[in-house]
């Protein structure tokens, strides 16, 4: 299934009412702290990522969910600032989080998106909507097996189902951290799909993540040549491989 972003906005019309999306995002990153806020190409990281879900979802079904601490109040304003909800709970409890956050957006299915997925690819992300939308699933992800470059991850949850393994993940440290994990536990039942990347399969497991001062240079090097609105995985990829041949001189 592969359509182009102008037919996936109408294909998606319907399918919008009932999925939302919750970022995650907190300030205090171990690796990198203060990235989600950080600046490249004149735009806050935040603000590429929602540039990029608003090309398939609408801003009334998107969410930010951050932390309770002090450093996050920087994160709601941006929210406020941008026009999107903001929910703010548990720093650790993540998973929490995350479903607390779906609640307020009152949909069937919720996107799970991590504030460091800035070269995420809406018109995969529409494909896995659209494939949600036909409600035959509970979950439906492209992380497993990384087919995906990291950074493109997409996981879509059917909220009663999520509602159901709730008590599991608040009960695991690693659950709840970690958010869907548990829901990979299971080996592979019939109500959970995972799309795999056999478009282009040189780009699995790439990192494209924004987690490190490293992946900010490339973050960085790549944004500032890639073409506005060019999202495809082929084109992130070939970008990728350059900012690579650049660091051999």
């Amino acid at each position: 299934m592969k359509f182009g972003l102008g037919v996936q906005r109408r294909k998606l019309a319907s399918v919008n009412k009932s999925i939302g999306v919750v970022i995650l995002a907190r300030y205090s990153s171990s690796r990198l702290p203060g990235k989600a806020l950080m600046e490249i190409e004149g735009k806050k990281v935040l603000r590429h990522i929602l540039d990029r879900l608003l090309k398939v979802i609408p801003i009334e079904k998107i969410i930010l969910a951050t932390s309770d601490l002090a450093s996050d109040d920087a994160l709601e304003q941006f929210a406020l600032t941008e026009g999107i909800k903001c929910h703010r709970g548990s720093l650790k409890k993540v998973g929490e989080r995350f479903y607390e956050a779906a609640q307020i957006l009152d949909c069937d299915y919720t996107i799970r998106m991590n504030g460091d997925n800035i070269f995420l690819d809406p018109e995969m992300l529409g494909q896995m909507m659209t494939r949600a939308g036909q409600g035959k699933f509970n979950f439906l992800s492209n992380v497993k097996g990384r087919s995906f470059p990291k950074g493109m991850s997409v996981e879509i949850v059917r909220n009663s189902y999520y509602a159901q393994h709730l008590e599991q993940i608040k009960a695991d440290d690693y659950c709840n951290e970690h958010v869907m994990a548990c829901l990979y536990q299971e080996p592979a039942p019939e109500d959970h799909y995972y799309q795999m990347n056999d478009v282009f399969p040189e780009a699995a497991g790439i990192q494209l993540a924004l987690d490190t001062p490293e992946d900010l240079e490339r973050t960085k090097y790549m944004l500032a040549r890639i073409p506005a609105g060019d999202y495809t995985l082929r084109s992130t990829f070939e970008y990728y491989q350059e900012y690579g041949k650049s660091l051999k001189g």
